[in-house]
């Protein structure tokens, strides 16, 4: 298992399907001779030519929509979007077309796109160009979402996305990009819709995901050191999402929190608090649940500011602890 960034890791995704399958290409803006913008095809146009890593004029409306019309011809193409956000000038083509035509068409035609692109804040790339908005498409039936956090769940769920009759939205945080870890450089893919423990614990279940997992195990080891124990999932997809583990864990810890970066209204957070109450677990649950997420702003540019939008590992720590005295007391 070689050690590798994150951003070779999904480097290694590309190359090995297209090493494998004719069918399968990418293209965006910049993404030849320049590697794109965050560098991750570097490369990749010296080894399979500008035929199958195609630079694209900007207009994100028809990247997307010529990766529609190519995965309907029965090619397998990898969009890349050269901010996840730049995702707003497609909606239409992702939304109405992507997601809903093999519904519409009775289920005879199939739509095996992925679109890439480098989510989240903490590079001072401001407002326009810092955004988590999976919440948007994870409302949206056709269209399954993924955000790993380790370099190795990239590369594996990368192939399983390429490999997917459905449209794939493979969101990666750009402080991710220089992360390390084994990875294992083989043709299994890693499975959708399974998440992982990463931390058990006894006190309370944290549900994460993306740049989030790695600051909630950093809390956690905080906690320990005040002698709280709590578990830490890594939900890598989010469509399909692994509540039955969840569920599960929050059965064995009676209490559950959930962490993520985008803003905390309509986030992802609601629909796993609301996916609990729903289930067997509320019998289980014996405190309220906690949702710790960015402030309901836009991202500021100011580096300062933009430290105080995001989750840190200490406000993570914090709002934790102070969570878990209240409620294990009163219970």
């Amino acid at each position: 298992m070689p050690e590798m960034t994150y951003a070779a890791a999904v480097r290694s995704a590309m190359e090995w399907e297209m090493a494998k399958d004719p069918r399968v290409f990418i293209m965006g803006e910049d993404i030849g001779v320049y590697g794109g913008a965050f560098g991750v095809t570097m490369g990749m146009v010296d080894r399979f030519g500008k035929t199958r890593v195609r630079d694209t004029p900007i207009a994100e409306e028809g990247i997307v929509g010529a990766g529609i019309g190519a995965a309907l011809v029965g090619m397998r193409p990898i969009v890349e979007l050269q901010f996840s956000d730049f995702i707003m000038n497609a909606m239409d083509q992702v939304v109405n077309q992507a997601a809903k035509i093999h519904f519409m068409f009775g289920g005879r035609m199939s739509v095996s796109l992925v679109l890439r692109g480098p989510a989240g804040a903490g590079t001072g790339a401001a407002a326009q160009h810092s955004q988590s908005l999976e919440a948007w498409f994870h409302h949206v039936p056709g269209l399954k979402v993924v955000m790993p956090a380790f370099p190795d769940d990239a590369r594996g769920l990368l192939l399983a996305a390429i490999r997917d009759p459905n449209p794939v939205l493979f969101y990666e945080h750009k402080l991710l990009y220089k992360v390390k870890g084994d990875v294992t450089e083989s043709d299994a893919a890693q499975p959708l819709g399974q998440g992982m423990i990463r931390r058990y614990g006894r006190h309370a279940t944290v549900v994460t995901y993306s740049l989030m997992v790695h600051r909630v195990l950093d809390a956690a080891l905080q906690l320990a050191k005040n002698g709280w124990d709590v578990e830490v999932i890594d939900l890598r997809s989010l469509v399909p999402m692994d509540i039955p583990l969840i569920v599960d864990s929050v059965k064995r810890t009676g209490r559950l929190a959930i962490c993520h970066e985008a803003v905390g209204r309509g986030g992802i957070g609601g629909e796993i608090a609301a996916r609990i109450l729903e289930s067997e677990a509320f019998d289980f649950l014996e405190a309220p649940l906690l949702r710790i997420t960015g402030l309901n702003t836009p991202v500021p540019y100011s580096p300062p500011l933009e430290a105080a939008f995001m989750p840190s590992v200490d406000r993570i720590a914090q709002s934790l602890e102070t969570w878990l005295t209240r409620e294990v007391v009163q219970s």
